[in-house]
């Protein structure tokens, strides 16, 4: 196991009726702004339950952060915090607001004078301060309700950039699993996707021993691929709901990554094609994982062939059949949860695929992965296989 520092101070407010406790968690005098997204937490009821239980404090709202969200709005937001003296941000929705109200937290305190994108091209580490913030949160996928990351879109300029920040760490977050219920089956089946390939990137690696961090990490996968075909089928099962929200926020609070080396080139190669292509951003990560799991078989090979047993029980064959098996496995546990897996699927036929190549050259992602070899050569052949 590698040596490692964990921090996670983020307070879990978990179950159903957690929102009571929201008000103690929240300083009394606080000037609050309330982030939202496209308007669902108003039909569901969840934005009038939060206005209530803040009800006398100073409160204002903001909504409109999209999915994947744009820079250009969370900017104006910006300007609302600093008209209105605003110093707490509570983001209710899902990781795409929480995203979105980490950026504002870091732009509303960055120095005068400087474009505050400046933070997506120094991956956060210019970030001195912060607004402090807390989440209600109704969409488990990115787990960016108890740790310091975020991504954020450039739409004028087709960016998807990543930043991580102590600064930015969520006070508290409220977890609810009642509130995931109404959510469309295709957000439930991006969330699971999500939280799945979040473990993968930082389990499907190499060895170095970490028995613990391993089996938390296939205690979540399993969980996952258990629990998420349920959830399509059963949306108001509470106890399956429940077990997706907790898997998902832990697949990415930091426990399971700490230790142990980490990939994330899926994602890498996936933010490109949600910046050109607009797709969600679950659709990419099922799309590039089987492509890079089966292009990088031989430096993961160990890990692999773990990952086949534990998760998949795949003990018999070769150890090239083993893990084509399970690859095959991960591919159809994203198609049954509905997220079809090649580009084809969406209409793509490889024709942008230079243009993710530049896109990623001009990103500094030339060399990915947990031995950084995924290079751009790698990674065209990873989209070529996806398509």
């Amino acid at each position: 196991m590698n040596n490692f520092d964990l921090h996670t101070p983020t307070r879990i407010l978990f179950g159903k009726g957690a929102l009571s406790s929201l008000r103690e968690n929240i300083p009394a005098d606080a000037r609050i702004l309330i982030t939202y997204g496209g308007g669902s937490v108003k039909k569901t009821g969840v934005l009038d339950q939060v206005l209530t239980a803040l009800d006398g404090l100073n409160v204002q709202t903001f909504g409109g952060i999209e999915p994947n969200p744009a820079y250009e709005t969370l900017m104006k937001a910006v300007e609302v915090v600093k008209q209105e003296n605003i110093t707490f941000l509570l983001a209710v929705g899902g990781g795409s607001v929480l995203d979105g109200t980490k950026f504002i937290a870091a732009a509303a305190k960055y120095q005068d004078g400087v474009d505050p994108w400046e933070i997506l091209e120094t991956w956060g580490g210019n970030i001195k301060d912060a607004l402090p913030l807390g989440s209600v949160l109704t969409l488990p996928a990115t787990g960016s309700e108890s740790n310091s990351g975020a991504v954020v879109s450039r739409r004028s300029t087709g960016d998807k950039r990543a930043f991580m920040s102590p600064h930015v760490q969520p006070l508290f977050a409220v977890l609810d699993p009642v509130y995931t219920y109404t959510l469309p089956a295709r957000q439930v089946a991006n969330g699971v996707v999500d939280a799945f390939v979040h473990t993968v990137e930082q389990y499907i690696t190499y060895p170095v021993n970490a028995k613990v961090q391993d089996r938390f990490a296939e205690g979540l996968l399993l969980t996952l691929k258990e629990e998420g075909p349920v959830a399509l089928k059963e949306p108001e099962n509470y106890d399956v709901r429940a077990n997706i929200m907790w898997a998902a926020t832990m697949a990415l609070n930091g426990l399971i990554g700490a230790g142990v080396p980490q990939d994330w080139a899926t994602h890498m190669l996936g933010h490109e094609l949600t910046a050109m292509h607009g797709l969600d951003h679950g659709q990419t990560l099922a799309i590039v994982l089987p492509a890079l799991l089966n292009e990088k078989r031989e430096q993961k090979r160990e890990k692999l062939l773990q990952y086949a047993e534990r998760v998949w029980n795949i003990t018999e064959g070769s150890e090239d059949a083993r893990i084509d098996a399970a690859i095959n496995a991960t591919r159809q546990f994203f198609e049954n949860m509905g997220i079809p897996t090649h580009l084809s699927d969406y209409g793509l036929d490889g024709s942008t695929i230079p243009a993710l190549l530049s896109k990623l050259e001009e990103h500094g992602m030339t060399n990915l992965g947990e031995h950084q070899d995924i290079t751009l050569d790698v990674s065209r052949r990873i989209y070529e296989a996806a398509r």
